[in-house]
Order: C-alpha cells, then structure tokens, then sequence
C-alpha cells in the first residue's frame, strides 16, 4: 500500500533548533564548573546542591505564572525576555561577593529559563502535526545536545582563563539566541495555531485524568531527579571526590552524555512516531536507572565515561516520546498550563533529588546517591505499563498504514 510522504519540518522548528543550540553551548559552558565556583565559597556539597535546586526551585514556582502568560500572549516575546533574565542573571553570578548571591542569582536565572522552555516547546506544539512530532522533539533536542557537546569542552578551556570566564561566554551565547531568534521568528511571521473550532484551552486538572500525561509527568520527574538533580550537582564533585581527577574529566563526561544523547535521538524520535510513544520512554527508564546507579559502584575514569554515555542514551529514548506524547493529550488546543505542569514535573524532581543528594553524599557517600537515583527512575517505569499509547492511528497529513 502506498505511504503519503510525512510534512516537512515547519520552519519554526528550525528556528527553535538554532536558538537552543546557542543556549546549549553557554549552559554547557558553566556546567562542569558550577559547582566547583560555588564550592570555592567554602561550603559543603548541600549547599552546592542548593544552588542547583534554587534554579529548578524558582522555575517551578514561576511555571504557573508562565503558563499563565502563554494562554495570553504568543510564545515569542515570552522566550526574548527568558533568554536576557537568564542573561542577566548569569552576569550577577560571575561577579557574586557572597553564597547568598549565588543563590539569588540562580533563582533569578531559574524564572528566565522557565520563560523560554515553556514558550519554545508551546511554539514547538503549536506549529508541529501529530504524525511527526517525535521527529520534531528529538530535532529540538538535538539542538540542545550538539551545543551541549560543545559547551563542556570549551568550558573547560575557559576555566584555565577564569572562574568567572564560562558564565560571561553563557551570557554573550543568550545574547547572540536572542539575535537569532529576533531576526528569524520576527513579529507577523509566526504559523497560525491550527484550531478546532469552538474548542477551548485544555486545563491541567483535565489532563490529569489522561493516565499517559500522569505517566510522563512521572518520568520527566525522573529525568530531573536523575539528569538535573544528580549529573549536574553531583557528577562533578564525584569526579574530584572519588576519582581524584579534576574539572576537565566532568566536562568529558558530561560531553559523552551529550554524545549519547546525539547518538540515538534521530532513531527515537522516528521510532515514536512509527512504533508508539511508550516503547521508546519504557526502553529509556530501564537504561538511565542501570546507568545512573552504576556509576555509584566504579572508581575508574574509563568507566564513568562509558556509564554516562549509556545514560545520555537512555535520556535519548525518552525525551522525543515524553514531549510527543505531551503534544499528543494537548492536540489542537491551547495548553499551557498542561505545558507548565510537565515542566514542573522535572523542576520538582531537580529540586527534590539535587538537595537529598547532597545530604546523602555528606551523610553516607556518593555511592548511596546515585544508586537511590537509579532506584528512582526505575519506579518511573510502572505508571508507564497502564499509560494509553496516544500516537495517531492516522495522521492528519494522509499517511495510510498498511
């Protein structure tokens, strides 16, 4: 039988990819060092974990808000203005006299960020038909991945410049995204929402009676935990801690991750829209919780590059079917407060898993914190086993099934 040729990737998408890879090389950038930057203020790995969670803390107090602002105004000048507090924030951070300055900083960068992650995925809803938004998604993160590969890496040089040196070249990145985007995705220029008629916006208690938006809000809080929570907090002080190597090795690891991230998304996001949205996020759960507890047993280098380029693969296979799934409970409808609850779903769990990380580590070591993440990420699993498959049976577009 014959197969319709699947639509094109709509312009807007693209112009997503070039804005988050800009914004992907400047958090790579202070990724591997912020945790180093804040310990160099004397305190213990609790209050570096609070710096992490302080972002993922105001982000998700500020999801509601957020979610408020897209119901009512276009995704557009919501992501500018995310894109220059999360540039202004990054500037405070570089000159902070104090740790409470770094907390404030972070929490101000937190609101930023939370502006343009839920405007950029509302535009990527908005403007992406059914039968390819996992293609679309996993597009999307690749955006983010390739500038995470690089971000890392040149982190690592600047830091033999200054301390200082990788949140100022975070700030100029979200200048140069906030360029891009003005220019490509100008005022006028956006694709009309294509809209049922007579349809109203989907609110978050109504999805919440969808078992698979239940399910996705259970494993991006996982992935926030896990990825967010303990990676970022946790994997470069282990590097230090444990395998006596310094800051350069946790941006090798933390650009492998990226790498296997890379490696497996174009094949996940095709696999979403082919096969199913849950077969993909079930394959990913089991990977990320074999690879985040396991790095808690070795003390060898070798290995824990190779375990976080097995978990960049396991976030690989959940993401594209998480947002597509997502995509798919919203459908033609409005949804940003549908949109801010799953955001807030992994702000939760970076907030939750990054501080109890860091009060495990100083109470009984590393080990024990990152093998209660593995744990966690595997219970994500179950809700996924009753979660409704909701990839179309017949896209819009006229592909016929065999």
């Amino acid at each position: 039988m014959d197969v319709a040729a699947p639509p094109r990737i709509p312009r807007e998408v693209w112009v997503l990819v070039a804005g988050s890879f800009v914004v992907a090389i400047g958090f790579g950038l202070v990724t591997p060092v912020l945790p180093t930057f804040a310990a160099s203020f004397g305190v213990n790995a609790t209050a570096v974990a609070v710096i992490i969670s302080a972002f993922a803390l105001s982000r998700l107090l500020f999801s509601p808000v957020a979610g408020k602002l897209l119901n009512r105004w276009s995704e557009r000048p919501i992501y500018l203005m995310g894109l220059a507090i999360v540039a202004l924030s990054n500037i405070a951070f570089a000159f902070a006299p104090s740790y409470g300055w770094l907390v404030a900083a972070r929490s101000f960068g937190g609101i930023g960020s939370c502006m343009f992650t839920i405007s950029s995925f509302a535009l990527l809803v908005r403007v992406t038909p059914p039968s390819i938004r996992g293609r679309a998604s996993a597009l999307y993160a690749s955006g983010f991945l390739i500038g995470n590969i690089t971000g890392p890496l040149l982190g690592g040089l600047l830091v033999g410049v200054s301390m200082k040196a990788p949140f100022l070249g975070y700030a100029g990145a979200l200048l140069v995204a906030i360029v891009v985007v003005q220019l490509l995705l100008g005022r006028g220029k956006l694709t009309p929402r294509v809209r049922v008629e007579g349809a109203v916006d989907m609110l978050l208690s109504e999805a919440l009676r969808h078992p698979t938006y239940r399910a996705v809000l259970a494993s991006n809080f996982t992935v926030g935990w896990a990825v967010y929570g303990i990676r970022i907090a946790l994997l470069p002080l282990f590097v230090a801690s444990v395998l006596k190597s310094d800051v350069a090795v946790a941006g090798y690891a933390l650009t492998l991750f990226a790498v296997g991230n890379a490696i497996v998304l174009p094949v996940s996001g095709r696999w979403s829209d082919r096969v199913g949205r849950k077969p993909a996020v079930m394959c990913g759960l089991i990977v990320s919780a074999v690879a985040t507890g396991a790095i808690g047993l070795t003390s060898s280098i070798a290995v824990t590059l190779l375990l976080s380029v097995l978990g960049g693969i396991g976030s690989g296979l959940i993401t594209p079917g998480q947002q597509a799934a997502v995509a798919d409970v919203i459908g033609s409808r409005h949804g940003g407060s549908v949109l801010a609850g799953f955001q807030m779903s992994a702000d939760i769990g970076t907030v939750i898993g990054s501080i109890a990380a860091g009060l495990i580590v100083d109470a009984s070591g590393f080990k024990m914190a990152f093998l209660l993440a593995g744990c966690v990420v595997l219970l994500a699993f179950l809700p996924w086993l009753w979660a409704k498959e909701t990839l179309p049976k017949a896209a819009p577009s006229g592909v016929k099934r065999p």
